[in-house]
């Protein structure tokens, strides 16, 4: 009985035992939640209110629209054609795990896509090297240039090279293509991929086009045509009554975009510039920031200020605004350029017809109101499309030669030296010097000649206007050493040599006269400066230096924006800088007035010459040193600067062919082309004759 109760007992005991451990547990996680409560809401509170309230908070940026950039075109009612805008482009993305038939999605993309680019790709390839092939034989010597010519043009024309070139092409094509079929089929392939991106920045149209294809067996495309479908909310639809029916090709998805658009593709690239493709940050701005000419320069001023809309998620997801957290976007200002839209038109035709025709490398023309300063052509050739900034191989297209190429300028730049010794009395044009041909200037182990010494050796006594018009380097020397170096080097950085112009384009360079600004000039770098070697300048500090000339001794800075246009409305007109007289009216005429004489009487320019008015003028014809090579290459720069009407100027032109084959004076290159655009000038404008 004992031993019963005992065991009742323990057993008592023990339930005790556990109800009281129970208890204790109970206890114990009660305090833990109390104490894991209390963290939560004393200690970790503001965190995690911030977090609960960022759930149901949104905060959306609202993007600006880029400012539109108009050339100046007196043909339009409003003065305005617009060259940069913005247009609607379409991202096409795929699922992978919901493709049902991938195969059919490579072959279109490959089609609409990359087929044609790759084509264009290889035929570049091919005929590079046949270009290569050229050169190759050409640089070998004993056999004539035009027999290895005519020899190349008959390989390229042969029956059986046609043939192994077409073979050898389609072998490339089809290379390339698996190249694009294994990378698309690889990233298609991938498992549980959300996205992936097969084309960015698509035309609208092309992108429903290439929907339709997709979609070609499928019931859902009878009869539709790309006007009657619309892409919104990543999907493209059909009108059905006036309403939106959904086109679904599975695992293929459309995102509408606004990227920046260039209308006249390169017209004008140099002075446009580009826009990115992706949005990077700078300065605390993510866009697409504008990089290169007014893009780059007004990049702040057209980009705008992003708006930002902050709400809450409200029942079923909808957007609730908050009040006062709104804050507006502001749109980027328009800019409206000095640039006349058939002047510039007319100039890249010409630029393009140099390079074509002369074999060179590249071209410019500049076309100034000497007046103003305002810019009314500028354009190079070759350029690129900005709308295609990122197919450009060679980055260096992408500067402007017209303020970016600095260079020896040659016998354009005797004027200067003219206009500085007229105008401290020293010279006029009808002083006169001995011309021994070719003279030794301290400094340098050979004697300076004339261009023409070899042929004409020397000319004797010539006054200032026939330097000008036979291009003499003994008498700019002379010219320069009437007012002695330091003199001269003041002069040729009054004119604004040395400097950038300060013209409203990104990437100016500002040349050198580095052998001018030295404690103690040299006696050959003043000689050899005279002429226009042995310093550079940019292609607008030498009409720069021109339009002085055409406009009474004044330097005004070039500007290439006419307006602003803020998009609140109000309009900023570009006020013309206090023009710098550099020399004396009295001297800009004697200058004009020679180079009227060298036009009339010089035998270069002939071509030039116009019956009813007059023009001044002067070419120039710069040997290139080659810095690998450490000496003199056969190559030249050809310049021509002059303005008409000279007796009151309306415009002034520079005309540059860099490295012409074949060619060896400017004559042959820049003065034609400068005749055909003054005369488009004078009769657009439709400036009267006033010569008999």
């Amino acid at each position: 009985m004992v031993g019963a109760q005992s065991r009742v007992s323990r057993r008592t005991g023990n339930k005790q035992d556990r109800i009281n451990f129970l208890v204790a547990v109970v206890f114990l996680l009660a305090l833990a939640l109390a104490l894991k409560v209390a963290y939560l809401q004393v200690i970790r509170g503001d965190y995690y209110t911030a977090r609960a309230a960022s759930m149901h908070k949104v905060n959306t940026k609202i993007e600006p629209e880029r400012g539109k950039i108009y050339l100046s075109d007196r043909t339009k009612e409003d003065g305005l054609y617009p060259l940069a805008t913005n247009k609607e482009y379409i991202a096409i993305f795929a699922v992978p795990k919901d493709l049902e038939d991938k195969k059919r999605v490579i072959d279109k993309v490959y089609e609409f896509f990359r087929a044609d680019s790759i084509q264009k790709e290889v035929d570049k390839l091919l005929d590079k090297q046949d270009e290569e092939s050229l050169m190759q034989a050409l640089n070998q010597a004993g056999r004539p240039e035009a027999e290895i010519r005519a020899a190349h043009r008959q390989l390229l024309a042969d029956y059986g090279y046609q043939e192994a070139r077409k073979q050898k092409r389609q072998a490339l094509i089809e290379a390339k293509k698996q190249e694009v079929y294994n990378d698309l089929e690889a990233r298609l392939s991938r498992p549980n991929d959300p996205y992936e991106l097969l084309e960015k920045k698509v035309d609208a149209e092309l992108a429903k086009q290439f929907h339709l294809a997709l979609m070609s067996d499928l019931w859902q495309n009878a009869g539709l045509d790309p006007d009657e479908l619309k892409i919104e909310n990543n999907k493209i639809y059909r009108t059905d009554n006036g309403a939106l029916v959904p086109l679904i090709y599975a695992g293929i998805g459309y995102q509408s975009e606004y990227y920046r658009y260039y209308i006249d593709n390169e017209l004008a690239c140099h002075v446009l510039g580009y826009t990115d493709n992706e949005k990077t940050e700078e300065n605390g701005v993510l866009t697409r920031h504008g990089r290169y000419g007014l893009e780059g320069f007004f990049d702040e001023e057209l980009a705008g200020r992003q708006g930002e809309v902050q709400g809450e998620r409200g029942a079923g997801g909808t957007l609730i605004v908050l009040d006062r957290q709104h804050e507006e976007k502001k749109n980027g200002d328009d800019l409206v350029m000095t640039i006349d839209r058939s002047m510039q038109f007319q100039a890249a035709g010409l630029v393009k017809k140099a390079v074509e025709a002369y074999s060179a490398d590249s071209a410019t023309i500049i076309v100034m109101e000497p007046k103003t300063g305002g810019i009314l052509a500028m354009a190079s050739y070759p350029g690129f499309d900005p709308n295609n900034y990122n197919q450009v191989k060679d980055g260096a297209l992408l500067n402007n030669p017209a303020i970016f190429d600095a260079y020896e300028p040659g016998s354009v730049f005797k004027p200067i030296t003219m206009a500085a010794a007229i105008n401290d009395g020293k010279i006029n044009p009808s002083s006169v010097y001995n011309d021994p041909g070719q003279m030794m200037v301290e400094g340098w182990p050979k004697p300076i000649g004339n261009s023409d010494f070899s042929s004409k050796g020397a000319h004797g006594t010539q006054n200032m206007t026939q330097v000008l018009e036979k291009s003499l380097n003994t008498g700019a020397i002379y010219a320069m050493r009437t007012i002695g170096k330091e003199r001269f080097a003041e002069y040729v950085k009054a004119f604004g040599f040395g400097e950038k112009t300060g013209i409203e384009l990104e990437g100016e360079s500002k040349g050198s006269i580095a052998n001018l600004t030295t404690k103690k000039i040299k006696e050959i770098s003043a000689a050899t400066a005279s002429f226009g070697q042995g310093l550079s300048a940019t292609p607008i500090q030498v009409i720069t230096g021109f339009a002085t000339l055409a406009n009474g001794g004044k330097l005004v800075k070039p500007n290439i924006v006419k307006e602003i246009r803020k998009a609140d409305g109000d309009v900023l007109t570009t006020p013309i800088t206090e023009p710098r007289q550099v020399i004396s009216p009295e001297a800009a005429a004697m200058v004009t007035s020679m180079l009227i004489r060298v036009v009339d009487d010089g035998k270069s320019y002939r071509t030039l010459k116009m019956p009813g008015y007059y023009i001044a003028g002067k070419t120039g014809t710069a040997q290139i040193y080659d810095q690998r090579a450490a000496a003199w290459s056969n190559l030249y720069n050809h310049t021509f600067v002059g303005y008409a009407p000279a007796d009151d100027p309306k415009f002034v032109i520079l005309v540059r062919v860099a490295r012409p084959r074949g060619f060896e004076y400017a004559e042959s290159t820049a003065v034609p082309i400068a005749r055909q655009m003054n005369e488009f000038i004078l009769k657009y404008w439709q400036v009267p004759e006033n010569r008999r």
